[in-house]
């Protein structure tokens, strides 16, 4: 299951650069976002049953990304706003593919702990969270309020730090803090997140700071173009990232959390998990958004790469 933010992308890669009161071609598209529900997403295209929990406006792109998320497979329990409307990100792709985020702040971040939907919370197996949960209050207190719950339930809790900026102005010390109240079993930063929080620069030391700060935890920290390192129980294993070209970076990150888990959450395997989120993020990249439609080069990834079901043969 998965916390947080529910939007949409307005997703702009101009042809050229963009000139100052004047007119620039280039590809512009709605598609569906959100850090928490991407990952919802990802996590049921490789099979493994998610629902989303968050706050979307009673307005038509609200109905609109209930309904695509259902469309995916993904369990929608929200709650309606009528003070806010749906979140809008307005993402900027530059020609080698990296995006800047315009975001919003819409009714995902008026999510209230009594609001939450306790009892589901209590029945999930695991909780994902992102750090756009944590930048304001609301919705803070509702974020910490579904990591209580989870645990109470048994359940494990996942956490993407989300923004490097926005923990720098947090202040490392008191993201950390933050982190800590959360009692995180898998952290999800990227690189430029891990250097924010440990001070570290090169990827192994960052990943060697992580490990002593947050004992205990399974640590994915997303490299881009250099692949990963996933540390668990002792053990890191490097993964290669794929040779997909780089056209939008748009919810890789996402795609890669909600791959990982949706694998090992079934199988436990670290290393199998990570293999098949690779793919599935060089996908992602290859193409336009966050959540581009299924295509055979996707559903070969998933067959070569995905969890065996039991009595299946690969």
């Amino acid at each position: 299951m998965s916390v947080g933010d529910l939007a949409w992308d307005v997703l702009a890669k101009p042809d050229h650069p963009l000139l100052p009161g004047g007119d620039t071609t280039g590809r512009v598209q709605l598609a569906g976002g959100g850090s928490a529900a991407n990952l919802a997403v990802w996590a049921a295209r490789v099979g493994h049953p998610t629902a989303f929990v968050g706050k979307v406006g009673r307005d038509r792109f609200g109905r609109y990304a209930v309904e695509d998320l259902a469309a995916e497979g993904v369990t929608p329990h929200v709650v309606w706003s009528d003070a806010r409307p749906t979140g809008v990100i307005l993402v900027f792709i530059d020609p080698h593919g990296e995006r800047s985020n315009l975001t919003s702040q819409g009714a995902d971040f008026d999510l209230l702990p009594e609001e939450l939907p306790e009892p589901v919370l209590r029945q999930a197996g695991h909780v994902h969270l992102t750090a756009w949960s944590f930048f304001t209050d609301p919705p803070r207190q509702a974020a910490v309020r579904a990591a209580q719950i989870a645990h109470e339930g048994g359940a494990t809790v996942s956490f993407d730090p989300g923004s490097y900026q926005m923990i720098l102005e947090l202040g490392p010390r008191r993201f950390r803090r933050m982190m800590q109240e959360l009692s995180v079993d898998f952290l999800l930063p990227n690189l430029d997140e891990g250097r924010a929080l440990t001070g570290a620069v090169e990827a192994e030391e960052v990943l060697e700071a992580l490990c002593e700060l947050f004992p205990g935890m399974v640590i994915l920290l997303k490299l881009g173009p250099e692949g990963a390192l996933v540390f668990e129980s002792g053990r890191v294993v490097r993964l290669e990232a794929t040779a997909d070209a780089a056209i939008d970076a748009t919810g890789a990150g996402d795609s890669f959390g909600g791959a990982f888990l949706g694998h090992y959450l079934r199988s436990r395997d670290a290393e199998a998990a990570g293999r098949l989120a690779v793919q599935v993020a060089g996908w992602v990249v290859g193409r336009f958004g966050a959540r581009a439609p299924a295509d055979e080069e996707l559903r070969r990834r998933l067959e070569a790469y995905g969890p065996l079901i039991p009595g299946s043969k690969r």
